[in-house]
């Protein structure tokens, strides 16, 4: 049980959440490498911001963020995930993330990535 965050604002919301939420969303939004406790913890989506918006682009957000969820299928907290991108407007990139829980709950998740 953790204080839950808006993914949104990046602030706390004042309720708890039992889902991996929070978990994708630190994922997805921490600079791979730029979290003291754990350097492995992140995502190199925040190298996309100076990227042209292309195919590349697109199929390495999608990678980026496969390898940042990762890590929740090794520990077994997901037992599946998928990753799709769409470009709903002009320098934005936007991340479908769809997550099977070890519970059998499944949840999705949108992510926007800015890109040029």
């Amino acid at each position: 049980m953790d204080a839950l965050i808006d993914s949104q604002t990046g602030d706390y919301t004042g309720t708890r959440t039992y889902d991996l939420h929070n978990a994708v969303y630190l994922r997805l939004k921490t600079p791979l490498g730029g979290y003291w406790a754990d350097p492995l913890l992140g995502s190199r989506l925040h190298e996309l911001e100076r990227a042209k918006d292309s195919a590349t682009t697109r199929r390495l957000a999608q990678q980026y963020a496969e390898q940042a969820l990762q890590p929740l299928l090794d520990d077994k907290r997901a037992t599946a995930l998928a990753v799709g991108v769409s470009r709903p407007q002009d320098g934005w990139l936007l991340l479908t993330i769809v997550v099977t829980q070890a519970n059998s709950a499944v949840q999705t998740f949108t992510h926007p990535v800015k890109v040029i």
